[in-house]
């Protein structure tokens, strides 16, 4: 009985390393990525490294540049919000060529971007960078963070976008630079974009760097550069815009530059306050507007560099103006500014804020 004992004793020790082998205490613990550890704890800051969905319970603090790399997702669900440090140049969010971005939004709860007063200046916005066409080039370099855009795509799908409000956009780059609330790099047509605000930003309002993507339902208010700024042979189409200045010292209200791709515009209302600019085409820039409302502006049309007015087509006809007295590029539009305006009783999202 004793051997017995001490034989069954050897064997539960014999045992023993096995079973413990297999215990859940000893199990690898899976790593958790920085930046996903960061989204967790409500801190937007690095590279994303999977596809995530944010939670519109939490608020975000935006501490950095947020990236969204090629094959990567990110979405944002309506009424979510977030707070971008007022911190300037590294402070803005990016989709890189490949990756996406599906802001949610929706007219009661719309996504909000904003620093904490919203002053112009404060972050430098959302940059998206696609894989359309661009008179600059495949793979040609942004001035945002020196990212790579552009190639042969012109379908090219970066997302979704709808129901945003972007506040306090447009902090410094360089002595010569400034984000735009939302800037858009060769996005293709495959890209959705409807029902965004930009408020109190420092530069444009949005900008095309060519590509095809088009848009729907802008509000765009006191951002102190160009409401609308296009180059690099943009050829979309921009319907249903309403753009507000009531600070002085803004650009205009529309800025075209360089190739004429014929970009299209459709019901455009833009009012000042405070007279300035509203057209303003350089080089050889042109486009063909349709139900546009001009109210307020000191110079209806500039074609700054000596570009034909036959550029700008109005109602389907070369733009009908007359040269301001003692001007040479600069003009009174004598007809097609005076269409309906566009009816933003209904956009309450607009006035949405952190």
């Amino acid at each position: 009985m004793k051997k017995l004992t001490i034989k069954i004793l050897g064997l539960a020790i014999l045992a023993m390393p096995i079973l413990s082998s297999c215990s859940d205490d000893d199990d690898p613990v899976p790593t958790v990525e920085k930046v996903i550890e960061n989204l967790q704890n409500g801190i937007m800051n690095g590279k994303l490294t999977e596809n995530y969905t944010l939670d519109a319970s939490v608020e975000y603090n935006l501490t950095g540049a947020f990236t969204v790399p090629d094959g990567m997702t990110l979405t944002i669900p309506a009424g979510t919000k977030i707070e971008a440090e007022a911190d300037g140049t590294e402070i803005y969010i990016a989709v890189l060529m490949g990756g996406k971005i599906n802001i949610n939004g929706t007219a009661s709860k719309p996504v909000v971007m904003s620093s904490s007063d919203a002053n112009p200046g404060d972050w430098g916005g959302l940059t998206i960078c696609g894989k359309a066409t661009t008179t600059s080039g495949a793979n040609s370099t942004a001035e945002v963070g020196n990212l790579i855009y552009g190639g042969s795509t012109d379908n090219d799908n970066s997302g979704s976008i709808e129901y945003l409000v972007i506040k306090g956009t447009g902090a410094q780059i360089n002595l010569d630079s400034q984000y735009n609330g939302v800037s858009l790099y060769a996005v293709g047509s495959g890209t959705t974009i409807k029902n965004v605000a930009v408020i109190n930003g420092s530069d444009d309002g949005i900008e095309f760097f060519g590509g095809t993507v088009s848009a729907s339902n802008l509000y765009l208010e006191n951002n102190e550069d160009d409401s609308v700024d296009w180059t690099e042979g943009w050829n979309g189409k921009v319907t249903n815009v309403y753009i507000s200045h009531t600070i002085a010292g803004f650009s205009t209200v529309f800025e075209g530059d360089k190739e004429n791709n014929n970009p299209k515009f459709e019901n455009i209302t833009a009012i000042s306050t405070v007279g300035g600019t509203a057209l303003q085409f350089k080089k050889e820039s042109g486009g063909s507007i349709t139900g546009l409302y001009l109210e307020g502006y000191t110079v209806d049309l500039d074609m700054k560099d000596g570009g034909a007015l036959s550029n700008v087509q109005i109602e389907s006809a070369n733009a009908d103006a007359t040269l301001l007295d003692g001007e040479t590029k600069k003009y009174k539009l004598n007809s097609g500014k005076d269409a309906t305006k566009v009816d933003i009783s209904g956009w309450t999202w607009r006035e949405a804020g952190l």
